[in-house]
C-alpha cells in the first residue's frame, strides 16, 4: 500500500490483509486529526476539536482579556439589582415585617384593654339625690363620663335604645335605681356596666336592679359573630380582586367590575348561609344580611382594584392598611365604639369595615331602625373606587386589546 493511506491503528496486531508481514508504520507518523484533517495538523488553542470556537468562561476556554475582565462599578451593580427580582423581594421583606408589627399593634391597642370614655345613657326624669349619687359613683368607678340624655317617659328612653342613641336606661324608682341594659347595642359596654353597677350600688347604699332588655342571640353570647362575618366579607373581597388580577389578568375594565360583583353576590350568600343555616350562630334577616355582605365584598374588591390602578404591584400595601390595620379594629364589631380610643371610634364609622358592621348589626338586632349612613359610606367608597379605576383604566396592569386583530403580512 502507498504511504498516502492511513496508518494502521497502534493497537492492531498482525499485518493487514494484503500487506507484507513484518511491515511497520514509521515511528514519526501521527494519526490524522479527529476532524479528518491531515496528519500532524494542530487544533488552535481557542477552538474545539471540530472547529467550534470555545466560549470564554467555559472549561478549557482561554481567559478573557481587556474589557471583558473588568469588574462592574457600584452604579452598574445597582442598575442591575433594580432590574432584577431581588429588589422587590428585598422590599417585601421589610414591608411584611412592618405589616406584622402594625397588625399586632393595631389590634392590641384597640382591643386588649378596652377603656370607656363616654357612654351615652338615657335618664328617665330628673334624678334625685339617690340617682345623682349613683351616677357620680358610676362615673368614678368607670373613670369615664355617662353622657346623660333626659327623657320624660320610659318609652321615649326605650326608643333611644332602639335608635342606638343610648346603651342603657337609668330610672329612679321608689326603692332605688333601675338600670336597663342593651347588650345588643354593644356587648362589651353591657358587660362592663353589668359588672360595675352592683359594686357602685353597694358603695353608695343605693339598691340597683339590672335587666337586659335587648340581649344577644343565644348562638352569639359575646356578640362577635357579626364582626367575624363582616371581617370575612372584607378580606375575601380584596383577596378575590387580587386573584382576578393574577388568574384573569386579561379582563377588560367592565368585565372586571362585573366579575367582582358576581363573586361578591355569591360570596355574600355563602357567608350568610353558613352562619345562619349551617351553624345557627345567628338568625339573620337573610336577604338584607346577604346584600350587606355582598356590598361589603364588592367595595373591598374595588378598593384594591383602585389601588392596583394607581400603584400597580404595591396595591396590597394601602389596601391592607386601610381595610385591615385601621378599618377592622375601629369597626366597633369586637369592641364597642365607646370603649375604643376616641380617634378610632370616630374614624371607624367612615371606613368600609365599620359601615358593614353597623349596617349588619342594626339589621340583626334593631330591625325597623336601620340608618342610611352605613350604606352611604359603602356606596361612597364603591363609587370612588370605580371612578378612579375607570378614569385611569389604561394604567391598570390587566386588560387586553379590544380592536380588530390584523393578520401578519
Amino acid at each position: 500500500m502507498s504511504d498516502d493511506h492511513d496508518a494502521a491503528p497502534a493497537d492492531r496486531e498482525g499485518p493487514a490483509d494484503g500487506e507484507p508481514a513484518g511491515r511497520e508504520a514509521p515511528a514519526d507518523r501521527e494519526a490524522p486529526a479527529a476532524s479528518g484533517g491531515p496528519a500532524g495538523h494542530e487544533v488552535p488553542a481557542d477552538r474545539e476539536a471540530h472547529g467550534t470556537p470555545r466560549v470564554p468562561g467555559t472549561p478549557g476556554a482561554p481567559h478573557a482579556h481587556g474589557a471583558h475582565a473588568r469588574h462592574r462599578t457600584a452604579a452598574e451593580k445597582w442598575v442591575a439589582f433594580k432590574k432584577s427580582p431581588f429588589l422587590p423581594a428585598t422590599v417585601l421583606i421589610f414591608i411584611l415585617a412592618a405589616a406584622a408589627g402594625l397588625f399586632a399593634g393595631s389590634y392590641t391597642f384597640s382591643m386588649a384593654n378596652p377603656t370607656p370614655h363616654r357612654i351615652p345613657t338615657a335618664l328617665v326624669g330628673s334624678p334625685d339625690g339617690r340617682g345623682k349619687a349613683f351616677v357620680q359613683g358610676m362615673e368614678k368607678a368607670l373613670n369615664a363620663s355617662l353622657e346623660l340624655h333626659e327623657y320624660r317617659t320610659y318609652d321615649e328612653a326605650r326608643e333611644a335604645i332602639d335608635e342606638q342613641r343610648a346603651f342603657t336606661v337609668i330610672s329612679v324608682t321608689g326603692s332605688g335605681v333601675r338600670m336597663d341594659l342593651s347588650s345588643a347595642s354593644g356587648a362589651t359596654v353591657g358587660q362592663l356596666l353589668q359588672q360595675t353597677a352592683p359594686q357602685v350600688g353597694k358603695k353608695t347604699g343605693v339598691p340597683v336592679t339590672i335587666k337586659d332588655i335587648k340581649p344577644l342571640q343565644q348562638g352569639d353570647p359575646r356578640g362577635l359573630a357579626i364582626f367575624y362575618v363582616s371581617l370575612a366579607a372584607v378580606i375575601v373581597g380584596f383577596v378575590g380582586a387580587i386573584q382576578l388580577s393574577v388568574h384573569a389578568r386579561a379582563l377588560n375594565p367592565a368585565e372586571r367590575i362585573a366579575y367582582t360583583l358576581a363573586y361578591s353576590l355569591l360570596g355574600g350568600f355563602t357567608i350568610a348561609a353558613v352562619v345562619d343555616w349551617l351553624l345557627g350562630a345567628l338568625t339573620l334577616p337573610f336577604v338584607q344580611s346577604w346584600l350587606i355582605l355582598a356590598f361589603t365584598m364588592f367595595t373591598s374588591g374595588m378598593v384594591f382594584t383602585m389601588f392596583n390602578t394607581l400603584l400597580g404591584r404595591w396595591a396590597m400595601v394601602p389596601t391592607w392598611g386601610l381595610m385591615v390595620l385601621l378599618g377592622n379594629p375601629s369597626s366597633g364589631g369586637a369592641v364597642s365604639w365607646p370603649l375604643l380610643p376616641s380617634v378610632l371610634g370616630h374614624i371607624g364609622r367612615w371606613l368600609p369595615p365599620g359601615a358593614s358592621v353597623n349596617a349588619q348589626h342594626t339589621a340583626v338586632y334593631f330591625p325597623g331602625h336601620q340608618h342610611v349612613f352605613p350604606y352611604l359610606v359603602l356606596a361612597g367608597w364603591s363609587l370612588l373606587s370605580c371612578a378612579v379605576f375607570w378614569t385611569w383604566r389604561h394604567r391598570h396592569p390587566g386588560g387586553r386589546p379590544t380592536g380588530p386583530s390584523h393578520a401578519a403580512d
